[in-house]
């Protein structure tokens, strides 16, 4: 089968002719007809592990031996033939095309995890999304919308900003700097958004505590700007009874993953299927245009998902 490798050394797509991978138990082979891009695993410090090279991807859509249609987590998505665990697979609603399955997993997986899993989030509460205009950003945003809630979002792009205002966005903050808390606050009469999403890192996580009111959360998932550290207002966090946790399937095992699947199969995938909620694609590529498709990624060129077809 076809194959793209990604060098960990320098993050480059290599397209190989490899075996189909055999299932093991509690596994199953699928065959890929789309897979989304994720920035995490196109980063230094995100997702990819030195080491030799493996075939890249980390989620798709596809088809069982049985003919049954399943999205989900799935490694090694950029190849013809992937294994997901059984835990992870996800029915795909009838309407939603390859394409768009594709599109749905990691990225509303860690919008469902953060957003109510973790975050609580409720109808009429106040959301802000730092980088709002990234994959996990858009998401969160049709998401929170779909919830009833309220979203404040910054992005550095007046364009991407217009074109999420069709989409719900309820206050739009032009900015890439750390100086949108003034704004945050008018906003929200004073009060402080109830959940932030720092979808970008260090540079924004005080700021992000400033925006933040009486008991409200703050969900680091991200980290695109390479800023590992960052002051934190104890006082804020004590008197405010903040609370900050972190986004992130890196060290969940199968099981503690297997339990968002089944929130977001119970909660988000009737929206899925009711067209209530739908993921939005920037641009699809053709497999062999991958490469291509890694680097409007990295270029920062994309509104919503990146997605690669294979068949």
């Amino acid at each position: 089968m076809r194959a793209y490798f990604l060098h960990p050394s320098d993050l480059r797509l290599e397209l190989k002719e490899t075996s189909a991978p055999q299932p093991a138990a509690g596994q199953l082979l699928v065959r890929v007809r789309a897979a989304g891009l994720n920035r995490g695993e196109f980063l230094r410090h995100g997702l990819t592990k030195p080491g030799a090279a493996k075939i890249g991807g980390t989620e798709g859509a596809g088809e069982l031996p049985s003919g049954e249609k399943v999205m989900g987590r799935l490694p090694g998505s950029f190849a013809e033939y992937a294994l997901m665990d059984a835990a992870d697979a996800i029915p795909v609603p009838p309407h939603l095309s390859w394409e768009e399955a594709a599109a749905i997993p990691i990225t509303f997986l860690v919008v469902y995890d953060m957003l109510v899993q973790q975050g609580n989030l409720q109808a009429d509460e106040w959301l802000l999304v730092t980088g709002v205009s990234a994959g996990v950003g858009v998401a969160a945003l049709l998401a929170a919308k779909a919830l009833g809630a309220k979203v404040i979002g910054t992005s550095g792009s007046e364009e991407k900003l217009n074109r999420l205002k069709a989409m719900g966005l309820d206050v739009p903050i032009r900015t890439r700097s750390p100086d949108f808390s003034r704004q945050v606050l008018e906003a929200t009469g004073g009060k402080g958004v109830d959940l932030a999403v720092n979808n970008v890192g260090g540079s924004m996580f005080a700021e992000c505590i400033r925006c933040l009111g009486f008991e409200g959360g703050l969900a680091t998932v991200g980290y695109v700007d390479g800023v590992m550290r960052s002051e934190i207002d104890i006082e804020a966090l004590h008197s405010k009874r903040l609370r900050l946790f972190g986004v992130s399937n890196k060290n969940r095992n199968g099981a503690q993953r297997g339990v968002t699947v089944q929130g977001f199969t119970r909660d988000f995938l009737p929206l899925f299927a009711s067209g209530k909620l739908k993921p939005v694609l920037d641009r699809v590529y053709d497999f062999k245009d991958l490469p291509e498709a890694k680097a409007r990624m990295e270029a920062n060129a994309h509104l919503g998902k990146l997605v690669v077809r294979n068949y």
